[in-house]
């Protein structure tokens, strides 16, 4: 999903973290210009203005900086204004020398011709997931890399669903089973987001995706599988019906206190749940339809690119703090502290063996698919009559396959 979550972690282990950052700089990528213009600075562009996330990306943006011998001016701006910003800034020439954006969102900025090709300053885009090329890529070229990612999965209560007799599900039969066993009371057996936002239709594409459902038109029987599963679920009682207006925050909360045995969320809810000493909780793949199929879930992430600032000195030296920042020791150190996965398929297995909480994530992004790996910019309207359908399936206003119907006709 946007992968501006609510993240939160000691400060101090974090700084601790990632104080090796400068040492490990040495396997950072370089680039070339042909200009012979001396750059003493240059200016990033970026949305992590909350902390921990603030300080983690502060500090390795001025080790490459270092790396690179320029000063970093770093803005912050809150993600909810980053798009608007970097549109006026694009009509008025003023982009940074270094913007990060929300994966999603590259399509459109890179339409405006606002971004250079990384393949203009020969930054390496071997290893990576192809779903992590594929969210940095518009028309065939690369213009923004991350250096971690995140999904989403399933978690568990292991005390609640061992005292149930419950095994983790890996089908929707099964899900549907222990979720109907797991609630009582007022506990429910699941918890999901279902609100009428992007994010809603984020967490209702791996059963979506995986059930080989597709973006392009969402009136077909695969997908209203998936969302028959989704109304089922609330039909019976088995998640609550505030789904339809619980953030992913919300979903936590609720999995925190208890109120849910199971819940789909992503790694950035781990320092969270970690806090909760008394809490004993297992990560798996949310279930498939069918044994045998294969889990497909949303990338999300943060991309890293080099706008047309029409400077080439400066964009060269832009490019080599963008390439440092996806070496793979920095890859590595962020995944750490900040709870995400490395993009590069070459540190997986390494990464997994060594942050087992984060094993499934890792796993997951092999397969993990960019929302606008199919329909580029046209994502944000499809996205909508996904969530669309969503509301009106569960709120019973209309079948499953009827929501479906009318809001791809929309």
């Amino acid at each position: 999903m946007k992968s501006a979550f609510s993240k939160s972690r000691p400060l101090a282990v974090a700084v601790t973290a990632l104080i090796g950052l400068p040492v490990l700089l040495s396997g950072c990528g370089t680039t070339s210009a042909s200009s012979t213009e001396s750059v003493s600075e240059i200016s990033v562009m970026d949305y992590y203005n909350n902390e921990p996330d603030k300080t983690f990306i502060g500090d390795a943006l001025n080790a490459c900086g270092t790396k690179a011998g320029v000063t970093i001016k770093r803005e912050t701006v809150p993600g909810k204004s980053l798009i608007s910003k970097v549109l006026q800034q694009s009509s008025s020439k003023t982009l940074p020398d270094v913007l990060m954006l929300d994966n999603p969102d590259l399509q459109q900025i890179a339409a405006t011709g606002a971004l250079a090709p990384l393949a203009d300053f020969n930054i390496s885009t071997a290893d990576f997931a192809p779903g992590v090329l594929s969210a940095g890529t518009y028309k065939d070229k690369v213009y923004g890399l991350a250096p971690t990612v995140n999904t989403i999965a399933l978690f568990y209560n292991k005390d609640i669903l061992a005292k149930a007799g419950v095994t983790p599900p890996s089908t929707w039969d099964e899900l549907e089973a222990a979720a109907s066993k797991l609630t009582s009371g007022d506990q429910y057996g699941l918890a999901f987001n279902a609100n009428p936002t992007y994010e809603g239709t984020w967490q209702f594409l791996p059963v979506m995706w995986s059930n080989g459902g597709n973006e392009k038109n969402i009136d077909t029987a695969e997908t209203a599988q998936a969302l028959q599963l989704w109304t089922d679920l609330v039909k019976n009682g088995s998640v609550s019906s505030s789904a339809l207006n619980w953030t992913q925050a919300d979903v936590k909360d609720q999995f925190l206190a208890g109120k849910a045995a199971m819940m789909v969320n992503g790694p950035w809810q781990i320092p969270s749940l970690d806090k909760q000493a008394s809490l004993q909780y297992g990560v798996v793949k949310i279930p498939v339809r069918e044994a045998g199929q294969t889990v497909v879930a949303p990338l999300g992430g943060e991309v890293w690119t080099v706008p047309q600032t029409g400077n080439k000195a400066r964009q060269a030296k832009a490019a080599e703090v963008v390439a440092c920042l996806n070496s793979d020791d920095n890859q590595l150190a962020m995944a750490k502290v900040r709870n995400t996965i490395p993009s590069k398929t070459t540190l997986a297995a390494k990464f997994a063996e060594e942050n087992p909480k984060l094993a499934t994530f890792t796993e997951l992004v092999k397969t993990a698919r960019a929302r606008t790996g199919q329909l580029g910019e046209g994502w944000p309207a499809q996205a909508t009559k996904i969530y669309t359908a969503i509301q009106t399936a569960l709120t019973g206003k209309a079948s499953p396959s009827e929501a479906l119907k009318q809001a791809q006709g929309q």
